[in-house]
């Protein structure tokens, strides 16, 4: 397997990160620092659209879903203000839907979470022309069902009955597979 060639921070190494899961934010925000990037940090949209029009980053990683919002508002002000940005959603909730449309306004990659700070430098600074490498360790078929059974619940407001008619199962059934941990 080749390896990705990645270019250098350069000579702007702003980033602003965008996501209302604070833990993460923080993690992901020192990790980043270690990495060399200059690092602001949002947890929400109003917060992270406030920053990309003062102070629009060279780089971005945006969560898709945010409490006040959609991540790709964030995105669209960024292109707005620097067009050359390289910008990366990651979001927890993955559809080829969002991903076409976060690609659309200007994305350059879309990760789903959980993602280290690795992959993300990753698609920040690999080269246009290359493409990403084929997964070490591909989701298994019960975390693929796990994770669209997550997505579902949250769409529907995480109310068991409404989730259990849409993916034409039992509502008892359902409530035993969301009492159980993620299989890895």
């Amino acid at each position: 397997m080749a390896e990705r060639t990645l270019r250098e921070i350069g000579s702007d190494p702003s980033i602003l990160l965008v996501d209302d899961d604070e833990p993460f934010l923080k993690r992901l925000g020192r990790a980043m620092e270690k990495r060399g990037f200059t690092v602001e940090m949002a947890g929400s949209v109003a917060a992270g659209k406030a920053i990309a029009t003062v102070r629009p980053p060279k780089y971005a990683v945006v969560d898709l879903r945010l409490e006040d919002g959609n991540g790709l508002e964030v995105v669209e002000v960024i292109r707005s203000k620097r067009p050359e940005s390289r910008i990366v959603i990651l979001t927890g909730y993955g559809a080829i839907t969002t991903a076409v449309a976060a690609v659309k306004i200007g994305a350059i990659d879309y990760l789903a979470k959980p993602a280290d700070a690795n992959d993300v430098t990753s698609a920040l600074l690999a080269h246009d022309d290359d493409r990403p490498p084929a997964p070490q360790n591909p989701m298994s078929a019960d975390r693929v069902r796990w994770e669209h059974i997550q997505r579902v619940y949250e769409l529907c407001d995480r109310n068991v009955s409404e989730t259990a008619r849409r993916l034409n199962m039992h509502r008892r059934t359902l409530q035993r597979i969301l009492a159980k941990r993620s299989p890895r």
